[in-house]
């Protein structure tokens, strides 16, 4: 009788919230994570930036076209159910570029709490759950953005390394001291969030630091 209960539920569910793929929001299959037409468009091999500092991010796709469009309603658009569908290829560009590092934890980079609260979700925080949750790794908050700044993409990239300076500060030293640690986010432009939130985490003693996101900007 559970079991018919759970699957009724499960059924409910299906139809009131279906799966739409979160590049063109056509419907989908519940175990798929994009349609057909658009993972014909996916590129290969993963793309490689490296944040300040020279930290190493990887990245499935380009801040173009189909996947900026997804980021957008993703990030602004209240659509943080997608972040399992959009996990999925982060995932990919992991393995591809960190064959062999066995990473001891997942985490995010950070959103002050008023930004939280006005947006209602951390879209940084949604895919790194989900990427531990597919590949089996513990995520833990390290990092506390405990000072408010511009938003980023709202500056010019000459300013943007003075505007995450001293932003953002470590939870619990003990937490990372020794740890293999990757961080993920949405986007990476100039690359001075994450180089920051990286830097942090060696200055605390974690043993290293991977990046990964969903799209890379890829400045000319």
């Amino acid at each position: 009788m559970t079991d018919f209960i759970d699957k009724l539920k499960e059924n409910v569910k299906d139809i009131l919230f279906p799966v739409r793929c979160p590049y063109c929001e056509t419907l989908i299959h519940k175990t798929e994570y994009a349609c057909e037409n658009c993972k014909k468009q996916f590129p290969s091999p993963a793309i490689i930036k490296h944040a300040v500092g020279g930290y190493k991010c990887t990245s499935p796709f380009p801040y173009d076209g189909i996947f900026k469009k997804a980021v957008k309603k993703f990030k602004f658009g209240n659509k943080g159910g997608y972040a399992k569908q959009l996990a999925f290829p982060i995932v990919q560009s992991i393995l591809e570029s960190y064959q062999g590092v066995n990473f001891d934890l997942i985490t995010c980079v950070p959103m002050h709490k008023n930004r939280l609260i006005e947006r209602g979700y951390n879209q940084a925080e949604l895919l790194a759950k989900e990427c531990a949750k597919i590949m089996n790794i513990p995520y833990f908050d390290t990092l506390e953005k405990f000072r408010e700044n511009r938003e980023q993409h709202s500056i010019k990239a000459s300013e943007r390394a003075k505007n995450v300076k001293g932003v953002y500060r470590i939870i619990d030293k003990e937490l990372v001291r020794d740890k293999k640690i990757l961080i993920i986010d949405d986007i990476i432009t100039t690359g001075n969030t994450l180089g920051e939130c990286s830097g942090m985490l060696i200055k605390s003693g974690c043993n290293s630091v991977d990046c990964a996101v969903l799209c890379a900007v890829i400045m000319n």
